[in-house]
């Protein structure tokens, strides 16, 4: 009787813990799967030409002239251009309420804006100067020169990449500044100027393309066009005003795979979803 008794207890000690360790198991299968993409703004797979569906409309400063914008922490950082109007400023993203904002001298025009190990770096356009920030309270570290005119900016984890309106990238030395060499952006042997307000997203880099309503994405080893993003009539007619320029201001959200889009003196911001563009539109 006690051998039997000793032998319905481990088994009763077994059968409560196999579903512990089935759990146990699965937990760890799932760790070691590798993670997606949120969903969200940008899919697995792009096509050549996409386009897109808003998700959420916020509101944006209509008289903010965007030159650089970027997305850190729940957070919009943006510059803003004109001369006697260029800003860096931190932003509500739901709200559009301006938290932070130091002014730019009136002698300088502000452009493209990237972070860089808890500094923000914000560009001028044909003053050939950038400026360095502290990231928390906008405290001015430094200051830096550049031989070109300066329009977007963003990163790739090395290297700054910068773009002056032409065709070129540039990429920079983030601690000197000092240029290191560059790409020439084509499509189908074709140059694409007026590349301006840049952000890095998957390993590409997309762009404004000035006086459009086009985003490219660019491989930053080859300077090939890999894409195109037709953002036509995301600005509805009805909020246009004399005012209202180009489409300008790129910022991702990676953690949410989300992206944002608006322009120079826009009343909105716009969270879109890249969907395939339809052939012939």
């Amino acid at each position: 009787m006690t051998s039997n008794k000793h032998g319905n207890w481990k088994k009763a000690i077994w059968i409560a813990l196999v579903p512990l360790l089935l759990l146990a198991f699965a937990v760890l299968v799932v760790r070691l799967l590798p993670s997606e993409k949120p969903p969200g703004s940008i899919p697995e797979t792009l096509s050549t030409y996409m386009t897109y569906e808003v998700i959420n409309v916020y509101p944006h400063d209509p008289n903010a002239f965007t030159q650089g914008l970027i997305f850190h922490e729940g957070f919009l950082f943006e510059s803003t251009g004109l001369y006697g109007e260029s800003s860096l400023r931190k932003v509500v993203l739901e709200t559009g309420e301006i938290l932070q904002q130091i002014n730019l001298s009136p002698d300088f025009f502000g452009e493209g804006l990237t972070l860089w190990d808890e500094t923000l770096v914000q560009l001028t356009w044909q003053e050939g100067t950038g400026f360095v920030y502290a990231l928390n309270d906008f405290t001015l570290l430094g200051q830096f020169t550049y031989p070109t005119e300066g329009w977007g900016l963003t990163h790739n984890g090395e290297s700054l990449i910068m773009s002056d309106g032409s065709s070129r990238l540039h990429f920079l030395e983030p601690s000197t500044f000092q240029i290191l060499g560059g790409v020439d952006v084509m499509y189908q042997d074709a140059p694409i100027k007026h590349l301006n307000e840049l952000e890095f997203i998957h390993g590409e880099v997309y762009a404004n393309i000035w006086l459009t309503d086009d985003v490219v994405r660019i491989d930053p080893v080859t300077g090939e066009v890999v894409g195109w993003i037709d953002l036509r009539g995301i600005l509805p007619d009805a909020l246009r005003t004399p005012s209202t320029d180009v489409l300008n201001g790129i910022a991702f959200d990676p953690d949410g795979n989300r992206l944002f889009v608006t322009g120079k003196k826009w009343p909105q911001l716009y969270e879109i979803r890249l969907v395939d563009a339809v052939p012939g539109d």
